[in-house]
């Protein structure tokens, strides 16, 4: 599949992170949450209104604002 977007990715799905941006701060942060290249990740909930999502990953469940997800680039697996 396609390289994409954590902010793309579909609720149930799992991904292998390729690619983080961002602006230095954000860059720093979600580095430090773990998502770094390699890792698998899961798209676990999306919010009513469809902001934040609760993604799984390292074993422990973190909420990113679909902002913040569109940084990290991914593929699907």
């Amino acid at each position: 599949m396609a390289p994409t977007t954590l902010s793309s990715l579909g609720v149930g799905r799992k991904a292998r992170i390729l690619e983080v941006g961002g602006e230095a701060a954000l860059l720093q942060r979600l580095l430090e949450f773990g998502l770094l290249p390699g890792v698998v990740v899961k798209l676990v909930r999306v919010a009513p209104l469809g902001d934040p999502v609760e993604i799984e990953v390292l074993g422990y469940s973190l909420s990113l604002r679909k902002s913040e997800a569109a940084h990290v680039q991914i593929e699907p697996i």
